[in-house]
């Protein structure tokens, strides 16, 4: 009887370690942010800070980035779960590799308009884009304005075979422009404006066309997961969305205060040049008219279709995006979760 205990006893531990060890892998969350810990990244840490994450049973580890194309690349080979990524190098990811078999997918929308924009000089002469024409443009191979740029010619009447491309590296972007080695040059709009303003140029003295308000429809950045752990863990995925639009909310309506969130993951950043990148996010990207018609996390099915499409001719991938395998709305918080705007 006592051995009978005993072997009890000890499967009843057993059972006990594994439940734990499956719980705390199910409830383990390696993400990848897009970029470094700059202004926008409070949008994920203030859900990290609040405990927010830790609310939903979640032990999520944020790591900064080195750009969209890595974020995914990171999430598709499982050294990360989920991510921050640009949607458009999301689809290219996805047109290239179809039969990959950890494909990310889209689970919600952050930035429902592109940052993307075209920044000029106003002693060049550039107010629209039609003065483009016959300009030197700048800006890195693989920047997100510069390669969707084509789209953005179509838009505004421009023949994009006739761009006069400069590359250079990031940081001697803003610089080439202010020096005048180009003309005008391709950037996130609250990225390469303030890097404007750290080199001596006032906001009155720059001229910006966003890419929005020119005729292009693109998404921007989007909450991605590995297809792989999604399927495993969907319970873990959307307390990951729930915690992240209850962050939303309060960073939307604190921007201020949310910065310093990041300030506790880098110390040396400028609080009050981070909040206004980060105010310059939402204005730009995040609470936008179209965030507003479509509501905050989701995306338009025809738009979005009308995106894998220009992607596909733009980017031109192996094959066309298939808009199905980009997007999946099953983990979304509640509509009532989802009022994250201020009123």
């Amino acid at each position: 009887m006592n051995l009978h205990r005993i072997l009890r006893s000890t499967a009843a531990v057993l059972l006990c370690a594994v439940a734990a060890h499956s719980f705390a892998q199910d409830n383990k969350i390696r993400f990848q942010l897009d970029w470094r810990f700059e202004g926008p990244a409070a949008l994920f840490l203030v859900a990290k800070s609040k405990g927010y994450f830790a609310d939903e049973k979640l032990d999520v580890t944020i790591d900064a980035g080195n750009g969209s194309g890595n974020a995914v690349n990171r999430v598709a080979s499982g050294s990360y779960d989920m991510g921050f990524a640009d949607l458009a190098a999301l689809m290219e990811f996805i047109g290239n590799n179809p039969t990959a078999p950890n494909k990310p997918v889209a689970v919600m929308m952050v930035y429902n308009d592109t940052p993307a924009a075209i920044f000029a000089l106003k002693k060049s002469g550039i107010r629209t884009p039609a003065d483009l024409a016959g300009k030197k443009l700048g800006a890195p191979v693989f920047d997100a304005g510069r390669r969707a740029y084509p789209i953005f010619a179509e838009a505004n009447k421009l023949d994009p075979a006739k761009a006069n491309w400069i590359s250079m590296d990031p940081p001697l972007r803003e610089t080439m422009l202010v020096k005048g080695d180009v003309d005008a040059i391709t950037g996130f709009y609250f990225t390469s404006l303030l890097n404007l303003n750290a080199r001596g140029i006032k906001d009155e003295d720059a001229v910006v066309l966003p890419y929005p308000d020119h005729g292009v429809k693109l998404y921007g950045n989007a909450i991605v997961a590995s297809s792989a752990f999604a399927r495993r863990h969907p319970e873990a995925v959307k307390g990951f969305l729930r915690a992240f639009a209850k962050a939303a909310k309060f960073v939307l309506a604190n921007p201020d205060e949310s910065v310093k969130a990041v300030r506790e993951r880098d110390g040396l950043i400028d609080e009050k040049l981070e909040a206004r990148r980060l105010k310059l996010a939402i204005a730009s990207a995040i609470v936008t008219p179209h965030a507003k018609a479509e509501g905050f996390g989701q995306v338009s099915a025809p738009r979005l279709s009308l995106m894998a499409s220009q992607v596909s001719d733009v980017y031109q991938t192996k094959t066309r995006v298939d808009p199905r395998m980009v997007w999946d709305d099953s983990f979304l918080p509640s509509k009532a979760e989802l009022k994250v705007f201020p009123k």
